[in-house]
């Protein structure tokens, strides 16, 4: 038998093949995009934890390290963990004196230097802890960093009060 071709379908089965290929690229497309935001939103989050770890770990080291024999001890030794009290309480530049506790220094260490627990784009000036013996002997810590892909720093803020 023979095959019968009509003149006004010719290359019609190219132009399919073609539409095919080009609905098939833009899926390809769009799930790497997907694929590498979700690269970057599981990076976001993984900073946002070690913030949160490092935040938390100094709180522990403060509450474990208070002198609670009188309350004026109390508020005495809370003061030695002030770290950079200057500057605005959201601009993640802060400024001030860096606490003498080795504490606070390890503290800061880890957040600036060491590779397992870094934050991108920290500088040793992101950091701060507040004391405010006042309120409650209220401590707030505050971490920042930021990442290539950010435009201003994030920042992480802990407040606990320490009796």
């Amino acid at each position: 038998m023979k095959s019968i071709t009509y003149k006004g379908q010719r290359g019609v089965f190219l132009l399919e093949a073609l539409i095919g290929i080009i609905i098939f690229s833009i899926g390809i497309l769009t799930m790497i995009a997907l694929q590498t935001t979700a690269i970057a939103v599981q990076a976001d989050a993984q900073y946002r934890i070690e913030a949160a770890n490092l935040a938390d770990r100094m709180l522990g080291e403060i509450a474990l390290n208070v002198d609670r024999t009188t309350p004026a001890t109390v508020q005495a030794s809370l003061a030695n963990f002030a770290h950079r009290t200057g500057g605005a309480l959201n601009s993640c530049n802060y400024t001030g004196a860096i606490s003498a506790d080795p504490l606070v220094a390890a503290w800061a260490t880890a957040i600036n230097t060491t590779a397992t627990t870094r934050l991108p784009g920290s500088a040793p000036t992101m950091q701060q802890v507040l004391v405010n013996t006042g309120n409650f002997n209220q401590v707030i810590i505050t971490i920042c960093w930021q990442s290539p892909a950010d435009r201003a720093p994030r920042r992480h803020s802990l407040v606990s009060y320490v009796n």
